[in-house]
């Protein structure tokens, strides 16, 4: 495909993908609908559809956006830094996702439904991305904490990502789930995305250390 026509596909998925954005800060992804999503943009919602076929291509390329941009951050701070204590680490780990927000509520979904409706060229992109992002936080461990094998920089990475996904349902709790949980005598206490990561990081240095 000819640059200038591959620049213009990709204004042009950018432009949806940002109306889904603009869209999902008001409502829950079962709320949006293609039309809802070509009202936010220049196209007609025929013409989404040679760019996205469904709604969870829109929300996977939206998620992949999110990884890119997480990724960015953290392979800036790798580069621009000599050291980082295990502190400092999650400490920046916590704070970079406490901006995410839309990162990890598009993490809280069905990723099984989400992935299942789109096409395997988008998916495939998508696991680009997401690789990256394993990649830039192993880097950043591989780094700045010596003593750490190989082994244990894997066990990081693949303790500390599944964690992310249920970080949404316990940081952000509706009035109504809190009323469901004092009717169930539930003790829920309410952490904020930074002291659940933080002390996460934390304590995974350590058990993947004492391996």
């Amino acid at each position: 495909m000819p640059r200038r026509t591959q620049k213009l596909v990709d204004a042009r998925r950018g432009e949806i993908v940002g109306a889904c954005e603009e869209l999902y800060a008001e409502k829950g992804f079962k709320e949006i609908t293609m039309a809802d999503i070509a009202g936010k943009t220049t196209f007609t919602r025929t013409s989404i559809y040679n760019y996205f076929r469904t709604k969870e291509e829109i929300f996977l390329a939206l998620l992949q956006r999110e990884y890119e941009s997480w990724a960015d951050a953290i392979d800036d701070a790798v580069r621009s830094r000599e050291s980082m204590s295990e502190e400092e680490i999650a400490d920046f780990l916590a704070a970079s996702l406490e901006e995410r927000r839309q990162m990890l509520r598009i993490l809280s979904m069905n990723h099984y439904d989400m992935e299942a409706g789109s096409r395997i060229g988008n998916l495939t992109e998508f696991k680009r991305s997401y690789g990256r992002t394993l990649d830039s936080v192993g880097q950043m461990i591989r780094k700045f904490c010596g003593g750490l094998s190989d082994g244990d920089i894997s066990g990081f990475v693949y303790s500390f990502f599944p964690f992310l996904y249920g970080l949404c349902p316990y940081t952000e709790v509706t009035p109504k789930q809190e009323e469901a949980m004092e009717a169930a005598e539930i003790g829920f206490v309410h952490h904020t995305v930074y002291e659940l990561v933080y002390s996460t990081v934390l304590g995974l240095l350590a058990a993947n250390r004492r391996r």
